[in-house]
């Protein structure tokens, strides 16, 4: 298991959040790859809930959320990629979801869903697709935790980012700068040593990574340069 180095004073500093994503984790030994994600500075811990019909792939449901509630205290970052998301979004509030993430493609009455998931106590986040563009959840913005955007088309990890979706968060961000809001701004997709800082200088807070983090031989140091630690 990599060993997080501490950080000095000639590292320089970081507002960047990342949330490993467990979907590219060895689902025979989850326990320790949520350990892994946290003891090498992980601040989330991101869950992926596909169902085979909104995106072309199968991950898992509540009870994976559960089984990881109770290895870690780090908030468990939820994102449903499913159909007819307001069906289960107490359920996964139950499972142990800090956030809750559904997509805007995935419903009709987005708002009654934030307040939903607001109600369980739970912090609201939408998310979109490269083709959906920004100013789609414009109304919703006030209301909403965070704003997850999908630098991939969504299914399956090991991607590559979709250059042309960085635009769309610079769109968020001066959004958010112009409507005086503090939502935070999440990117998934792609995400890796080379692409971060492209992000992270859009505006993006939050950076999702998988294959970057859980394939890396020494996952503490891949997450410092995710968050943008450089030695002075």
């Amino acid at each position: 298991m990599a060993v997080r180095l501490p950080y000095s004073t000639c590292m320089t500093a970081s507002h960047t959040l990342v949330s490993p994503s467990i979907l590219a984790a060895d689902f025979t030994a989850i326990g320790d790859a949520v350990r892994l994600a946290e003891s090498s500075g992980g601040d989330w811990i991101h869950l992926d809930v596909m169902d085979g019909h909104f995106v072309p792939n199968l991950t898992f449901g509540p009870k994976m959320v559960s089984d990881i509630r109770r290895v870690t205290g780090l908030p468990l970052d939820t994102h449903l990629m499913i159909e007819n998301p307001e069906r289960y979004v107490a359920e996964y509030a139950r499972a142990g979801s800090d956030h809750i993430t559904f997509h805007i493609e995935a419903c009709v009455h987005a708002d009654r869903i934030v307040s939903m998931i607001t109600e369980c106590g739970k912090k609201p986040g939408i998310s979109l697709v490269p083709s959906t563009p920004a100013l789609a959840i414009e109304e919703l913005l006030p209301h909403v935790f965070q704003v997850l955007v999908m630098t991939v088309n969504p299914g399956f990890g090991g991607q590559k980012l979709i250059p042309g979706c960085v635009e769309k968060v610079r769109t968020l961000d001066g959004l958010r700068r112009k409507l005086g809001l503090s939502f935070k701004i999440a990117v998934d997709g792609g995400i890796n040593g080379e692409t971060a800082s492209t992000v992270r200088k859009a505006g993006a807070d939050v950076l999702i990574a998988g294959s970057a983090v859980f394939g890396s031989e020494d996952p503490a140091r891949e997450i410092e340069l995710l968050k943008g630690y450089q030695i002075a």
